[in-house]
């Protein structure tokens, strides 16, 4: 078990990285840790979420590009 929680600790996204909160599905770039509980922001910008911290993972590749992708996509749609 003690292996198990080291190696999750090891994944978890750091400050300034993309993460994924795994409860809802959302990724952003991880702003910092307060009361037990990590804040993300989207990555186009916005609203800070607040995550548990087990439930936050890297993204997987394509979970990243797509996230990106949105951003984008959303940016020239409005002329940006």
């Amino acid at each position: 078990m003690l292996l198990c929680m080291a190696s999750n600790q090891q994944t978890r996204p750091g400050i300034g990285e993309l993460a994924k909160d795994s409860a809802s599905s959302r990724i952003g770039v991880v702003m910092g840790e307060v009361g037990g509980r990590v804040q993300i922001r989207p990555i186009g910008g916005g609203t800070e979420w607040d995550a548990m911290p087990d439930n936050v993972v890297a993204p997987s590749a394509r979970e990243e590009l797509s996230a990106r992708l949105a951003v984008r996509n959303g940016n020239s749609r409005d002329g940006l």
